[in-house]
């Protein structure tokens, strides 16, 4: 069960989305509240794994509240204004719902959260757990199919603001999941962060020109922020400079 709150200062649009989460079974209400401000407090006395938020609301907007809190639960922006959607999305939200909300839609971005939670708890509990052999592969959800990944088949992997798409040998997979919580899972001595959007396997690097990566034909940006740090890891110890007569 995932608790969840309600945040918009309309009675009827709070009751609408009520009437939703009471139709979910794996959501549980915890409170409504009219503004952000009224929410804060409350994340303070209870367990919160989910926030249906509006953006316009008095004393604070939705906006601000998620520039000013640290580490806040799940959130899905609820709204009636499509224009805040890009900068929503760069604050980390899971979800945008347009006002008037569809079931369907709510649905589908609920799901979407309780996929992304029960990946959180995964990953929780693997680090507390006794260390066990590291697998070979792992299996994402793809649609309503899950496939397997080989670690060694990895070419790279390409995050799209709550998406990533896994490039292999086989062809390419696209899953719900966050590429910084991918990269927590992977091996650092197999693969490297190149950039903020892109992983590579490391031992799939066939060359390195300028700010590009070379794997196969395929072409993988370095940005500046990373690029000394790729060399120094890639490059550096594998570097043959001299040749030795003896």
């Amino acid at each position: 069960m995932m608790n969840c709150v309600i945040v918009d200062d309309e009675p009827l649009a709070r009751e609408g989305i009520a009437s939703y989460v009471r139709e979910v079974d794996f959501l549980t209400l915890v409170k409504t509240c009219e503004n952000p401000v009224e929410l804060i407090s409350l994340l303070d006395e209870n367990k919160v794994d989910l926030i249906f938020l509006d953006i316009q609301t008095p004393k604070m907007n939705g906006i601000d509240f998620l520039k000013m809190v640290q580490n806040p639960p799940m959130v899905i922006i609820t709204t009636a204004f499509p224009s805040y959607a890009l900068e929503s999305f760069q604050l980390n939200v899971l979800d945008y719902l347009l006002k008037p909300i569809t079931f369907d839609r709510f649905l589908k971005a609920a799901k979407k959260a309780k996929d992304y939670d029960q990946l959180i708890k995964k990953s929780q509990y693997s680090e507390t757990s006794p260390a066990e052999p590291e697998a070979d592969y792992f299996f994402i959800k793809c649609g309503s199919k899950y496939e397997k990944i080989l670690l060694s088949e990895i070419l790279y992997i390409q995050g799209m603001q709550n998406y990533v798409t896994i490039h292999t040998l086989k062809g390419k997979y696209m899953t719900l999941l966050y590429l910084k919580n991918l990269e927590q899972s992977l091996d650092s001595s197999a693969f490297i962060r190149v950039h903020k959007s892109y992983i590579v396997s490391i031992g799939k690097i066939d060359g390195i020109e300028g700010n590009e990566i070379f794997i196969g034909v395929n072409r993988i940006p370095i940005s500046r922020n990373y690029r000394e740090f790729v060399i120094n890891q890639v490059v550096t110890n594998k570097l043959l400079d001299k040749i030795r007569f003896s």
